[in-house]
């Protein structure tokens, strides 16, 4: 029996590889999550049979009402509310590891009075330590994305010590759990400061930058995983959680290096405070061009390539699918349509490629910032949707700003700009934007999704 159980969680493994490739394409992404769901379905299965313990029935309960709950998210919410949701998943995966290793633990040194060896007792503390962090840490992320707490970096007078304190402790806790596994109250005190410090971690990070936190805490859970699979000797939690901690660690410094931050800042909880402080900064006053709804579709009507910069903007006025009727409007003109996304667009990785592609845009018009910044001078017009920061040249030409050195897109080289915006309110930098100020920019106030639908109506009466 055991032979097939293990067998079990290696094809489940295995599906998880070729699910977690597959869905790094859009044709084939959909699948992807179906293969890795087959592996996840084996994976338990195989788990649930060789549990004892706890009877069939109280499995299949606890199934039913995670399967009913996870349903019901899945049917309602909506897509611009991804972010909170992949928060709120990292935070319960964090969550299970360190309920599974805790009480792994007290079963095996309260109940049955076994002896810990020092590897299994260094899994369950590591399980515990990296799990509080981040349920705690994605708890807040959550908080911040939904906009229940402020989005601002929230920041106080020896932060980063306090942090280096708390870290220093749980390794002291840890040092002398090795001395005796058998006091349950080291790991109780390791739980709690754990909870601590992911939310000291995470609050000093501003909103913009939850793209590399939603990562970072996503690598996290997969840590902790990795971590419960040991003290469980479990092969395939070992494998799905070393796969997951491995992939979110360098899509973090992919993450860290389209906005020209250091992974180290970000492991000491430091990360946003300079964008929080940037809002201090006073830039030099910006004289802008405004352009109506008419006179925009005039420009549009008359271009023959367009290049669409989607921001956070255009998840905030659910405006993807009328952006997708725009671009359809103006391909049937002539017109060679294509988006620009930037790696830190949103507030999660990929978002934007996700809000696009629920508006069923092809996945071949998405063009990352590297392949596409050397285009936007040979380009007719650039329409900017909801993004700031990440289209501001000051990150290029302004060495005091606080964006200096962060990869932009250079939409500014562009024959014509036009940046549809509800106001002249700053981005999370907490600068004026050079670009609104530029000869060749013309700003189209009001809240996207209408102003788009207006701008689409005009189009199709001119044509």
């Amino acid at each position: 029996m055991n032979i097939i159980i293990q067998l079990s969680y290696l094809i489940a493994s295995v599906l998880f590889i070729v699910g977690i490739k597959m869905l790094g394409r859009t044709k084939t992404a959909r699948k992807g999550n179906v293969v890795s769901s087959i592996g996840m379905f084996i994976a338990i299965l195989a788990t649930v049979v060789q549990v004892e313990a706890i009877s069939l029935i109280d499995i299949l309960i606890c199934v039913l009402i995670g399967s009913t709950i996870g349903l019901i998210i899945a049917k309602k919410v909506e897509m611009t509310k991804i972010p909170e949701m992949v928060a709120i998943f990292n935070g319960f995966g964090g969550l299970a590891s360190l309920s599974v290793a805790l009480s792994d633990f007290w079963l095996n040194t309260q109940q049955r009075g076994l002896e810990v060896d020092n590897i299994t007792g260094i899994s369950v503390a590591l399980s515990i330590l990296i799990g509080g962090i981040t349920f705690t840490g994605s708890l807040i992320a959550f908080m911040k994305l939904s906009g229940r707490i402020s989005g601002r970096a929230i920041v106080f007078t020896g932060q980063h010590l306090i942090n280096l304190v708390l870290l220093i402790l749980s390794v002291g806790i840890v040092i002398f759990a090795l001395t005796d596994f058998s006091n349950p109250n080291y790991m109780i005190i390791l739980a709690v400061l754990s909870l601590v410090l992911g939310i000291l971690v995470v609050i000093p990070i501003g909103g913009a930058d939850m793209p590399v936190v939603i990562s970072l805490l996503n690598s996290y859970s997969g840590m902790a995983a990795c971590a419960t699979g040991f003290v469980l000797n479990n092969n395939a939690l070992i494998v799905t959680g070393a796969l997951v901690g491995a992939s979110g660690i360098i899509l973090t410094q992919i993450m860290c290096k389209a906005m020209n931050r250091s992974l180290m800042n970000v492991l000491l909880g430091g990360f946003g405070q300079t964008s929080a402080a940037g809002g201090e900064v006073d830039g030099p006053q910006i004289t802008v061009k405004e352009v109506g709804v008419e006179e925009a579709a005039q420009i549009f009507d008359s271009v023959s390539s367009l290049i669409i910069v989607p921001g956070y903007g255009m998840a905030v006025a659910h405006a993807q699918h009328i952006i997708r009727e725009l671009s359809e409007l103006c391909e049937k003109n002539g017109v060679n349509v294509r988006f620009a996304i930037h790696p830190v667009a949103g507030r999660m990785p990929g978002h934007m490629n996700v809000l696009l592609a629920e508006a069923n845009i092809s996945y071949d018009k998405l063009i990352e910032m590297d392949e596409i910044n050397d285009d936007f001078a040979n380009t007719d017009l650039v329409f900017v949707v909801g993004a700031n920061d990440v289209v501001n040249p000051a990150a290029k030409t302004n060495p005091n700003s606080p964006i200096f050195g962060m990869p932009v897109l250079n939409v500014e080289k562009a024959q014509t700009v036009i940046v549809s915006k509800r106001s002249m309110g700053k981005g999370y930098a907490g600068i004026e934007n050079e670009l609104f100020g530029a000869d060749n920019c013309l700003m189209l106030f009001g809240d996207a999704k209408q102003t788009i639908t207006k701008l689409v109506g005009e189009l199709k009466e001119q044509g």
